[in-house]
This record gives structure tokens, sequence and C-alpha cells, in this order.
């Protein structure tokens, strides 16, 4: 119920999260088939890029006003933070406060004078400013870490690498927000190297107990996990896509002009592929370099046929085999037999 400066910064990694849930999945796979030539009718999603950019921004963003609130002179307490934040995020359609000048606030009881709230993308959050500063700057001295490091034991030495004098570093060292946000930067950047699978877990009630299912909870996690757009755009869009190559080395023994070789463009044996096959022209559309196959049940019937048709080539290489085994063996046994009878004859 009471959220101050930890929260406030994972709340901000939550946001950079579904952030790039958003670009890996709504956005990039709408762009897909507009870059793939496929006919496509855009779907809206919410993108919360604008409330990723309302606390990281670094002229306007929360934090930045928060780091220039703990290196300002004077007296700096977290009511002048707040004043600040009054000031430069006042119009902002996420950011809600009694003391901003917007007078949509000024009787809402609900939000007390010594906070703020964030209309978040999973729903709004109210802050107090309690602590904001100090929990901020959380500063340990330089001195501290000198008397640190001088002590005899390795792992305490170690610890405290700052305090080592030939390393001695006149500069403020920075804000726990500071390097929050370059953690999260690192990560974000590692993740978009990455082909993520994403889970998400849906709490079917918060008491942790089994057979107990809130039905307002659930809803509420499925609508502000990004779940519904995420369907929308399953379901108008394709279930499958793959490269024209896997694709016909994959299915082309269920054709009998592209098994067992194909002389042409992957592409083109695909068409042939699915021409041969009779699925209906609404179940599929050729990209520019891939296949898009919109229900999945056609692509189980891919699956099936391909199935059956191994257990075919299967039954014939056997049947094969067993035919070449057993006509070797007659015809070394009649060979056996006519060598055999020559011998005898002589013999006789």
């Amino acid at each position: 119920q009471d959220n101050s400066f930890e929260q406030f910064i994972i709340n901000y990694c939550n946001e950079k999260l579904q952030q790039i849930f958003i670009e890996l999945t709504l956005k990039e796979e709408q762009e897909e088939y507009i870059r793939e030539g496929i006919e496509w009718t855009h779907i809206e999603y919410f993108n919360n890029a604008v409330i990723c950019d309302l606390i990281e921004n670094n002229q306007t963003g929360i934090l930045a006003m928060l780091d220039e609130e703990c290196l300002r002179p004077g007296t700096v307490t977290d009511d002048t933070f707040l004043e600040k934040l009054n000031q430069v995020c006042a119009t902002h359609q996420h950011f809600e406060s009694r003391l901003s000048k917007c007078s949509r606030f000024l009787n809402d009881t609900s939000l007390p004078h010594s906070c703020f709230r964030i209309q978040h993308y999973a729903g709004k959050v109210m802050y107090q400013v309690e602590g904001f500063v100090d929990k901020n700057n959380d500063l340990l001295y330089r001195d501290l870490s000198q008397a640190m490091w001088k002590a005899n034991h390795s792992l305490i030495k170690a610890l405290f690498p700052e305090g080592n004098p030939a390393k001695l570093n006149l500069k403020r060292p920075p804000t726990a927000g500071s390097q929050f946000k370059a953690s999260v930067a690192t990560l974000m950047k590692n993740l978009q190297t990455k082909n993520p699978n994403y889970i998400r877990c849906i709490k079917p009630n918060d008491k942790k107990a089994a057979h107990v299912f809130n039905e307002a909870l659930v809803c509420h996690q499925i609508r502000y996990l990004g779940l519904l757009e995420n369907v929308r755009v399953r379901r108008a869009g394709y279930a499958f896509r793959q490269p024209y190559e896997p694709c016909l080395e994959r299915y082309k023994m269920l054709c009998k002009q592209t098994w067992p070789h194909w002389r042409g463009p992957a592409r083109a044996g695909v068409e042939v592929l699915f021409n041969e096959l009779g699925f209906p022209e609404e179940e599929f559309s050729f990209g520019r370099s891939k296949i898009f196959i919109r229900n999945p049940r056609t692509l189980f019937k891919l699956e099936d046929l391909r199935k059956q048709r191994l257990e075919d080539l299967a039954t014939l290489i056997g049947k094969i085999y067993r035919g070449w085994k057993c006509r070797t063996r007659f015809l070394l046994m009649k060979k056996c037999q006519i060598v055999i009878a020559s011998w005898y004859r002589r013999y006789a």
C-alpha cells in the first residue's frame, strides 16, 4: 500500500520489460507483414514508451530531476523534489499530484499532498516522496571506503576497491537511480540481441491459496499484461511463418513434383507443393521470403501428412531392402546349386 523509492525503480524496470515485450511482439509482428508484402490492417495497441520517457528522460524525467535535486546546493528535501516534479510534469497525462497546478487533482482526496501518482501500463500507482532523496543518494563516504580498504582481510579489501588511494576519484559517486537506470539499459541491450520466449504468469488470487479463482484479479492482469492486444494481433495475423528453403526441405515429400529433388527456386517449389495439397487460398500467403500459414489446423494437417508420408517411406525402404536381401540370397543359392550340380555331373 505504501510505495517508496524501491517500488518506483522496480516498476520502472517492469515498464522497460513491457516496452521490449511490445517491441518484439506487437510492433515487430505487424512490421514483418509489411516487410513481407502481406496485406494487413494495422491493430492499435498502447505503447508505454511515453511512461518510460516520463521516468528516464535525461532532461525532464523523474530520475533526472531526482538526481538534480540530490546535486543541488542548499536545502534539499523530499518536498522540494515534489515541487520540482509538479513544475515539470504538471501537464503530463500519466503524472498526477495534488500540488500540481492541474485543477482536476485539487479536490482529489484520495491523493495526499506528499504523494504523486503515475499511471503505469498495469494501472495507477501512488508513491510517497518521503525518503526519495536520501535513498537515491546512497552515498558511502570516502574516508569509510579508505578505512575498509586498509583492512588486513582480503575479502573486505576487495569489496571496497574505491578506497584504494591509487585510484582516488574526486568525482561524486553515481546515485542509486543512475546506477539502476544504467543496469536496466544494459539488460535491455542484452535482451534485444536475443530471441526471447515469453511466459506470462497469471496470479489467480492474492492469498496464494489453491482452488481460489478471483475473476476480477485475473481480468485485470490479462488486460494490463498486454495479452488482449497480443491475442488480437495473433488472431488477425498468421499463426506460423517459415522461410521457403526449410519449408520446402521439410514438406517436399508430400508432392511428387518436389520429391526427391526440386530443380528451381524454393518459393516456386513451395507454391507447387501447397497447390498440390489443395489447401484453401485464404489459409496461406506467400511473402517475399517466407510462407505464412494463418490457421494452426493447417500446420497440424501438414505435420500429420508428413508423419504419414514418413511412415510410408519407411515401409517402402523396408520392403525394398527385404526384397533385395531375399533376391540376393536366392541368387547366391542358385549359383551354389549350379556349382554343386556341375561338379556332381563331372564326377558321375
